[in-house]
């Protein structure tokens, strides 16, 4: 109930339905829903927001300050705990899951082709995007946001969704969220104060979570990226690769190893001196618009440092990345399941459907059986993170099955077109690049 504490009357908590109606009503105006033919499917699932952040370009000049002063930095609660072992969405996040679904199959699926030419995401998806409000669940309400637990599984089934659309376009979309959500995990008072509310507000920042370097067998725990301490702060220097929308970014989490003692994440503003940027498309997530980011001797404020430089929070920012590319995973194999079953079935040689062939159904029924083996094992070890038990071994397991299994079932995609497979004129070809980098790539991402 709202009591007096003696600066005035004290709202009451919102819970999971008033976070859901406070979304729904900030939407109910938006004629962008209309004009892109969304309000239907955001109405019915949309109250929770689909909850991970997306980019919309701003000033590459913006300003981060302080909007306010936090006496303590605000972490969002552990899900409560589960007696039974079940991984069954609630009603809530299948809720969300069917209106992202349907979202990346009206939004993403069809521009996909062309923004994997490109190496591009449409502003005008961002800015739909944007326009929604949706990072404001995985923000504490005292941060003005509408998060009050962890929620983890929420937001492995929002970017499986995301990726049954195209993997590139979701990283694109998933890329600011990741650097928000290390905010509201080891962010200090200061930090959340200064970037947070901008991934509350109408101009969400472009921004990414950078541990990649190039540089073959790549590990996230043995960086050539170094930062140094000195007078007043720090200075960093090394180059990242795989930066999601790079050259629009305007803030970095950028993974250093701090002083030779094991690596540290650090927030670093586009607009600092000695940072640059140049293209860098791959052989997959191109739509993302992948570029390097080059730190010369940047300069930064011992405000910088995340989560007191401890080794326990890099160690978990790796994890739950490898948890999120295996959503990413799952949702891309999903797609390549949902496109050749039809296509075997009406696929006619010697005439009769090649489905008829065992060759052919049981590969399809490998792609099937793989797939809910992946999928179960991300969904327990997010469920394990977002209650607060320890989940490094089912992280370590999903990252494992995902990646190896991931990249089967995007050349048995192509197998099973035949030359059709070999083609840009179907998906299966973009989708089987895209799923390669499930075993290759850290960070980007964060659940």
């Amino acid at each position: 109930m709202a009591g007096n504490d003696g600066a005035g009357v004290r709202q009451p908590r919102r819970d999971a339905m008033g976070s859901a109606l406070a979304v729904l009503n900030r939407l109910a105006s938006t004629a962008v829903l209309d004009r892109f033919g969304l309000r239907k499917p955001v109405e019915r699932g949309l109250y929770e927001a689909t909850r991970t952040g997306f980019t919309a370009v701003g000033a590459a000049s913006r300003t981060f300050a302080s909007a306010g002063k936090l006496g303590k930095p605000q972490r969002l609660p552990s899900a409560p705990q589960r007696g039974l072992f079940d991984l069954t969405p609630t009603e809530e996040q299948q809720m969300i899951r069917e209106t992202v679904v349907d979202f990346a199959a009206e939004q993403l699926r069809p521009i996909a082709a062309d923004a994997d030419a490109k190496c591009d995401t449409p502003q005008g998806l961002l800015s739909l995007v944007a326009e929604l409000g949706v990072t404001l669940v995985g923000v504490p309400e005292e941060l003005g946001g509408l998060g009050t637990e962890r929620s983890s599984v929420t937001n492995v089934l929002v970017a499986e969704a995301m990726a049954h659309g195209d993997m590139g376009l979701a990283v694109a979309c998933l890329a600011p969220s990741a650097v928000s959500t290390a905010l509201v995990l080891w962010g200090d008072e200061t930090q959340q104060a200064t970037y947070l509310p901008a991934f509350v507000g109408d101009n969400i920042p472009a921004a990414a979570l950078a541990v990649q370097e190039p540089r073959p067998l790549f590990d996230p725990f043995a960086l050539k990226t170094k930062a140094y301490r000195r007078a007043g702060g720090f200075v960093i220097e090394g180059v990242k690769s795989l930066v999601p929308r790079a050259a629009q970014a305007e803030l970095f989490i950028v993974a250093a190893d701090l002083d030779g003692r094991g690596p540290a994440l650090f927030v670093v503003e586009s607009g600092s001196a000695g940072v640059t940027i140049e293209s860098d498309p791959a052989m997959g997530l191109r739509a993302a618009g992948m570029g390097k980011l080059r730190l010369d001797k940047v300069a930064l404020p011992a405000t910088a440092l995340l989560g007191e430089g401890k080794s326990d929070v890099y160690t978990e920012c790796v994890r739950l990345s490898r948890i999120a590319w295996s959503a990413l995973a799952v949702g891309t194999s999903q797609a390549v399941l949902d496109y050749v079953i039809p296509y075997v079935n009406e696929r006619v040689a010697f005439g009769e459907p090649i489905s008829h062939r065992q060759g052919v159904a049981f590969k399809v029924a490998d792609i099937g059986i793989e797939l809910e083996g992946m999928r179960l094992l991300t969904y327990r070890a997010a469920s394990r993170a977002e209650q607060g038990k320890s989940y490094a071994r089912e992280a370590g397991l999903a990252r494992r099955l995902c990646a190896e299994k991931g990249m089967m079932i995007g050349n048995d995609g192509v197998q099973l077109l035949g030359g059709h497979g070999f083609v840009k004129e179907h998906p299966v070809e973009r989708w089987y690049r895209d799923l390669r980098a499930v075993g290759l790539a850290e960070g980007i991402v964060l659940v």
